[in-house]
């Protein structure tokens, strides 16, 4: 049984394998790609550099405004918490007089500086007096037409 073991043991292993042919070519040398000179990053230039990045063009037109002469530029706007008419009466079911501050303090808009607009959608029953908030033309005459006011 010891003899069997041994036998075993003595078995040439894969990683013992050698070739019986002689190689007729150059090894490579391996730093990346197939060929080991420039390890496929072709040859010269910015893409060639280790750490090269180009930022994509988007997001440089993004950042940068056209240059037109004699127009002034508006700074971005945050858009507008948008409301319709007949959402009104339910989140706000007590009260009659609407400002942006109320908005607010609701927790509708998050912001202090945020615009608020109602849109004409949906029907109207109660009169509301809507002080200093936007409102579309077809929302206005909701309004008007339930019995409030818009200033």
């Amino acid at each position: 049984m010891h003899n069997k073991e041994q036998k075993l043991l003595n078995i040439m292993q894969l990683h013992e394998l050698r070739s019986t042919v002689k190689r007729n070519y150059k090894k490579v040398v391996g730093r990346g790609g197939k060929r080991g000179t420039t390890a496929g990053k072709g040859t010269k230039g910015q893409h060639a550099r280790s750490g090269h990045r180009i930022r994509p063009a988007e997001r440089d037109m993004l950042l940068r405004f056209p240059k037109l002469k004699g127009v002034k530029h508006k700074p971005l706007q945050p858009k507008p918490f948008l409301c319709d008419v007949g959402d009104l009466e339910r989140m706000f079911p007590s009260v009659s007089e609407l400002t942006k501050k109320l908005f607010i303090e609701r927790g509708y808009s998050n912001k202090k500086n945020t615009r608020v607009k109602i849109l004409g959608d949906g029907t109207l029953q109660r009169a509301f007096v809507i002080k200093g908030i936007e409102c579309s033309k077809s929302a206005k005459t909701k309004i008007e037409a339930a019995g409030g006011k818009v200033i």
